[in-house]
């Protein structure tokens, strides 16, 4: 998620029902159960049920919706605060 996040830095994420567009989130990667990823939402789809998630580097191959599609909005968290890697 670079240039908005950098490795190493700190996040605190909640639960909500709603994902909007533009927020970032982190959701299990649908296809490697275990793994979270960092992502911003692009667009909501079936009432607010799936959203389709994109990576904000766009020099790199990322792994995203484009890759494996729309994913749930149920189990992921909406990023409230960035900890600034020296507090790490």
């Amino acid at each position: 998620m670079e240039p908005t996040l950098v490795a190493g830095q700190g996040l605190i994420g909640r639960t909500t029902r709603r994902a909007r567009q533009g927020e970032l989130r982190c959701v299990e990667h649908p296809q490697r159960p275990g793994f979270w990823l960092v992502k911003r939402v692009a667009s909501v789809d079936d009432g607010g049920a799936t959203m389709r998630i994109v990576s904000d580097n766009v020099d790199v191959d990322a792994v995203d919706s484009r890759v494996f599609g729309p994913v749930q909005v149920a189990g992921s968290y909406r990023v409230v605060l960035r900890v600034p890697r020296r507090f790490m």
